[in-house]
This record gives structure tokens, sequence and C-alpha cells, in this order.
């Protein structure tokens, strides 16, 4: 533990590089790891909106679904149309982003549950509209036949293959976001995520942090949604339900909001384990239920908490404790008559 607390999120990166190597090369194991990866990309992006910038979004499986459909259209016999992967993997980034930035405009002066409601409703729109709109999309049946991912004349066509071009985009994401954590970008959203009147008061310019918050956030889904489609080689708007937000969303409060390796730790935990508990499918999802509700009370903070979550939480204990030690004041006597 000593040692990914050295080394942070680029020392769990390499243990997952190791992973097949450790557990074996079996196909299910690395479709597994496949999963878990895709899923640490996701709650990377939603991290820095919810955890950075402290913005509430129930519909982040929107961004995820615009992402894989992107791939979808352009890389299958559905139009007929075959793109190469690269490019479409920044196109899915981009119109993920333009699609993060409709949605951060309207509601930029929303705030906690008003704003989660809005953004739950943007999630079930957009699947909606996939699942309805049948002569674009096939609606419910999904896009099938999408094209194996071909990367400068290699073709990606194991899962194995899929799996290291998910770490070295996760490797990519935890430095762009650690750099941006630690600049003035990141010092001003955890501003507004403390106190927006204050930050907005003290000249941060809070519209355009919100917004690059939102876009940055939705470009790390849309990734993720072009690596999925690729990997399962069909899509359909069942995969892209309220229950994907709310179980991104989970890993982001398990491991730790605002904290990187702590997303990718809780991403690990909510799909590994499952996976793990799978011989005992009937008692699966109770033993998965109380495991979680001893970690909230054992670690309110998460499993990896940020450093600045951890010295809020110590220093709100502190106030308490002083608080409760404190003596009541003495009531002054009232004089009787005048002097």
């Amino acid at each position: 533990m000593q040692l990914l607390r050295r080394f942070g999120p680029l020392g769990l990166l390499v243990i997952l590089a190791l992973a097949p190597f450790q557990l074996g090369d079996a196909i299910a194991i690395v479709r597994v790891l496949d999963l878990i990866a895709i899923y640490c990309l996701l709650a990377l992006g939603l991290n820095v909106v919810t955890g950075f910038a402290g913005l509430l979004v129930l519909g982040y499986a929107a961004f995820y679904a615009v992402g894989a459909y992107t791939y979808a259209f352009f890389a299958s016999a559905q139009f007929n149309i075959h793109w190469p992967f690269l490019l479409l993997l920044l196109l899915g980034g981009v119109l993920a982003a333009f699609f993060g930035l409709l949605l951060g405009i309207p509601v930029l002066r929303l705030r906690g549950d008003y704003l989660a409601i809005v953004t739950l409703g943007f999630g079930e729109i957009i699947r909606l509209f996939l699942n309805n709109l049948s002569s674009v999309t096939n609606g419910p049946q999904g896009i099938s036949l999408i094209d194996t991912p071909d990367l400068f004349g290699y073709k990606l066509s194991t899962p194995t293959h899929i799996y290291y071009l998910l770490l070295a985009l996760l490797a990519l994401s935890v430095i762009f976001l650690r750099r941006l954590e630690v600049s003035r970008v990141g010092r001003a959203w955890a501003a507004i995520r403390e106190d927006e009147g204050a930050a907005r008061a003290m000249g941060v310019d809070t519209t355009r942090l919100k917004l690059m918050a939102f876009a940055i956030g939705a470009s790390t889904a849309g990734l993720a949604g072009v690596v999925f489609a690729a990997l399962q080689g069909f899509v359909s708007p069942e995969s892209f339900t309220f229950w994907e937000s709310i179980l991104v969303l989970s890993m982001v409060v398990v491991g730790g909001i605002g904290s990187i390796p702590g997303v990718i730790v809780g991403a690990i935990a909510l799909i590994g384990i499952p996976e793990l508990l799978r011989q005992y499918s009937d008692y699966r999802l109770l033993a998965f239920g109380l495991l979680m509700i001893l970690m909230m009370i054992l670690r309110p903070g998460g499993i990896w908490p940020s450093r600045m979550v951890s010295a809020e939480m110590r220093a709100g204990h502190g106030n308490d404790s002083v608080e409760e030690a404190a003596p009541e004041e003495p009531v002054a006597p009232t004089a009787k008559g005048g002097n």
C-alpha cells in the first residue's frame, strides 16, 4: 500500500498492465479487465465534473453513448462507412465534449439537486432518442457488425490488444488530469466546489470553468464509448441506461471524490468484486451491498480519499470536538437596582 501511495495512479496502472500475466491470458479474464479499464476511464471523466468542480451529474451515460454510437455509425455496415479507428476515437471525444457544452450552457445557474435532475433528464432524452429513431440507430435492435479497430495498420483483433490500448488511454488521461488538478484551473475548480459565490467574488470566471469541466468530463466518456463499441462489436441503447450513470457515480464516491487514484480503485472494486462473487450468484448482490455499507461507515471519505477531502474531514472532526469540549459561557448576573 505504501508503494501505491508513493507512485499513485501510475502505480495502479502498472499493476493493471501486469494483471493478464498474473491472472492468466484467458479471454474471459481479459474481457473483465477490459470492462474494468473502460469504467476506470469513465470514472476519471466523471471525477472531473463531480470531484474537481463539485457538479452533480446523473446523466453521464449519455456522453458514453455519444462516443459509442459515433464509432458504430462511421465504422460499420449501418451506413456503409468505414473510417479509421484513430480518427473516430478523436471524433467521439470531440462530439461528446460538444454535447457536454450543450448540456452545460443551460444549467450554469443550477446547483445541487436541481442540476442532478436536469442532467438525469438529458441522459434519458439521449437514450430515448437512440431507442426510438429506428431509421438511424436501429432502435432497440442496436447496430452490429462494427469494424475491428485498426491502429497504424495493426488490427486490434483480441481483447488483450484492446486492453493495452485502454491502459495507454488511461495513462494519458491520468497524466493530463493530474497536471490539470494542480494547475490554476484545478484550484479554481476547488474554489467553485467549496463556495461558488465566494469564488465568483474573488474574480474566478465560474461560467467558463464549469463549461470546461463539462467538456473535459464528457470527452473522456466519449473516448471510453468509442473503445467500448470497438470491443463489443455491437451497441444498443440498453448499454447506456440511468443505472450506468449511477454505477459510475458510485465508483467516484466509493473510491474517493476528487481523488484520481481513488476513482480507479473504486472502478476496480465495483466491477471486480461482483465478478469474484459470481460463483455465489444467489448472494452476490447482498454481499456486495453489505461491503459497500461497511466501507461507507468505516471509510466515509472513500477507499483512497484525496488529501484535500481528508484534511477537510479532519478539520471538521476537530471543530466538533472543540465545540463539544467548550464549556458554556457563564451568564452575567443581573444587577438589581441602579448604581
